[in-house]
């Protein structure tokens, strides 16, 4: 580009004439223009494409019943723009993201595209804990991100979340029982059928749940559970961030105090306030447990609930919801990775 000290060497005293600057401004803006016609700008393409939605391709939705994923679905829903989900495998070779669910995936690779075009990322999806996920070690050198419940994957997907609200009152629901529990798959070998048998020694617990032939429907779930001052949020295996709906949906949205069993209070901690939950790992026996909880006086009980004066309750249900925050995801995520041994970093 032409400088204005090339300018200044025009007038003969270096002070050029407002007409001479002025003509001369004219013939620098002209050629100024007149390059990026002639030149268009390399990454004018790259703008181009970057301004289109990314295309996200669901390779098999993870529920029986796949909902309605029209083109605008994370606008529309989520408020999440420049994002397009997908169930359509015609349009692999137009995906920037592939979906793959672990529960879906078949043995031998069988299911999997025959080809990843180039700069396309496949992500390992799996709500379930690593006692519950079988035959990772086939998958490796596969996938690009993984996105789980864990607060170290590349598109992390609790279960839920507390959420500001300035406007939130405490809300404690009547209570007409001490301890609710509502299991479906109950194994002796599981730590929480250990502590509830110890525990239930000490105290009644009300157990609901196909376990116990006392099935809930959906809508009578939460009502049940918010009549317990405490509800058993025992989680069917102990791993780091691994805090399902049994703390978010049975505990804190249904108005009862959780009693937690999974990984250490601390890690607790980071998704939730410390006084709004008790750890098993908190006595030093069940018993002791148990006297905490037949002895709460009212006062006490109360401030289990301060967190309702400042917090609200968001459950992660939808997977649209969850898939379409990839979007939110995409410009922070690394590319050209691949994740070498899926079952050590799972396993960590």
């Amino acid at each position: 580009m032409v400088t204005w000290a090339l300018l200044l060497r025009w007038s003969p005293w270096g002070r050029p004439g407002v007409k001479a600057l002025v003509t001369a401004g004219l013939f620098v803006t002209t050629l100024w223009n007149l390059r990026f016609f002639l030149n268009p700008s390399k990454g004018s393409g790259e703008d181009s494409k970057h301004r289109q939605p990314l295309v996200i391709l669901v390779w098999e939705w993870p529920s029986k019943q796949v909902p309605s994923v029209s083109r605008d679905v994370c606008r529309e829903l989520y408020g999440i723009t420049g994002c397009q989900l997908t169930t359509e495998r015609q349009l692999l070779h137009q995906a920037d993201v592939v979906v793959f669910l672990h529960s879906r995936l078949q043995p031998g690779r069988d299911g999997l595209p025959k080809e990843r075009l180039p700069g396309q990322n496949w992500v390992w999806v799996s709500l379930e804990s690593p006692s519950n996920t079988r035959a990772l070690a086939e998958w490796n050198h596969t996938f690009n991100w993984v996105m789980t419940y864990r607060q170290d994957s590349d598109i992390f997907i609790p279960y839920g979340k507390l959420v500001p609200n300035r406007s939130a009152t405490v809300n404690i629901p009547a209570k007409t029982n001490l301890v609710s529990w509502v299991i479906s798959n109950y194994h002796r070998t599981q730590k929480r059928a250990e502590v509830y048998k110890n525990l239930s020694k000490y105290l009644h617990v009300n157990i609901y749940g196909k376990a116990n032939n006392k099935p809930l429907c959906k809508d009578c779930l939460l009502p049940t559970i918010s009549k317990s001052k405490f509800y058993l949020a025992f989680e069917n295996s102990i791993h780091r961030d691994y805090i399902t709906e049994k703390l978010w949906r049975n505990s804190l949205l249904a108005g009862t105090v959780p009693v937690v069993l999974g990984p250490p209070r601390a890690n607790y901690e980071q998704f939730v306030p410390a006084d709004s939950f008790i750890h098993v790992n908190d006595f030093g026996s069940l018993q002791e447990l148990a006297t905490f909880l037949k002895t709460m006086n009212s006062s006490r009980y109360q401030q289990f609930f301060a967190w309702q004066r400042r917090f609200s309750v968001k459950l992660y249900t939808d997977w649209r919801e969850r898939i379409c925050t990839i979007c939110t995801a995409y410009p922070r995520l690394p590319h050209g990775h691949l994740y070498p041994d899926l079952q050590s970093w799972f396993n960590s």
